[in-house]
């Protein structure tokens, strides 16, 4: 029953750090959707092309700024160590699918930990693990800035949901929510994409580009249809699939595990120090 009202608490959250978290995520989708809310005048709408460029510049700065306010008192040794070991299996794991027809690995660890440590835990570990996998794969380009936010919204969301279910109702929460976040991450990484492509589609894609100053339903339409036809049947689909069996399969031994290592490492036990016992002579 203690586990049910006080789960451990890797990355401590007061006050000031929950306003931070919570103010650079409302920022950071609103740096993924603003072809969907800006509607620029005529002679504002060629200035629209550098949006996408100035946000490249803008989201790291957001994520360090995060990740200092949380680490700043947060975070304490153990659980340093404990997101260091996590973030080199997420690295160790990407490459063994690199995203080869969907089948991503790094997800369902992220689900598992946030789910376990906290929705602190969980947006640093979706920032350090995707990082640290792009060094890993050369995967290092201007799209990771959006990769390490959408992971750690991945990540947030984990720590967040309801915490009574166990046993198969808990698993059963964990796999839905491991499928939607493999929609909701390939969502927002194509409407990151999407502004480059304006004019520039082919095939299948083309005229489905981000249309500065359209109307935002004739916009919204494109996005749909350009998501649907190059991310959610193919890749999303595949994500959401690898989430749900490694879940399903993995799960309940890895929840074991985490949590076993939340109750060792006792995040949440003051720290005391005992007065040196002095010697008579």
């Amino acid at each position: 029953m203690t586990d049910f009202l006080r789960p451990p608490r890797a990355v401590r959250i007061s006050l000031q750090p929950a306003l931070v978290l919570g103010t650079a995520t409302i920022l950071g989708l609103a740096m993924f959707c603003w072809p969907l809310l800006a509607h620029p005048a005529p002679s504002e709408a060629a200035h629209t092309a550098d949006a996408p460029f100035v946000f490249m510049a803008t989201l790291p700065v957001l994520i360090l700024v995060v990740l200092a306010e949380l680490s700043r008192g947060g975070i304490d040794a153990k659980a340093l160590a404990l997101l260091g070991v996590l973030s080199a299996v997420n690295a160790g794991l990407r490459p063994l699918g690199a995203g080869t027809g969907g089948i991503e690995l790094v997800f369902f660890l992220l689900v598992l930990a946030g789910r376990v440590f906290g929705p602190g835990f969980g947006f640093v570990l979706g920032s350090t693990s995707l990082f640290t996998s792009a060094l890993l794969t050369a995967g290092v380009g201007p799209w990771l800035p959006f990769q390490m936010l959408a992971s750690s919204l991945i990540g947030l969301g984990a720590g967040l949901l309801p915490r009574k279910p166990r046993g198969k109702a808990e698993i059963a929460l964990l796999v839905a929510y491991g499928v939607f976040a493999a929609y909701f991450f390939g969502l927002l990484m194509s409407l990151w994409s999407w502004p480059f492509l304006a004019g520039t589609g082919v095939g299948a894609t083309a005229g489905l580009g981000f249309v500065p100053g359209a109307p935002l339903l004739d916009n919204l339409q494109r996005f749909a249809v350009f998501t649907v036809l190059t991310s959610t049947l193919g890749w999303d689909t595949g994500r959401a699939i690898t989430n749900a069996v490694a879940i399903v399969l993995l799960g309940p031994a890895v929840l074991a595990v985490l949590r076993r290592a939340a109750r060792r490492a006792a995040f949440d036990a003051p720290v005391s120090f005992d007065q040196p016992e002095t010697r008579q002579p």
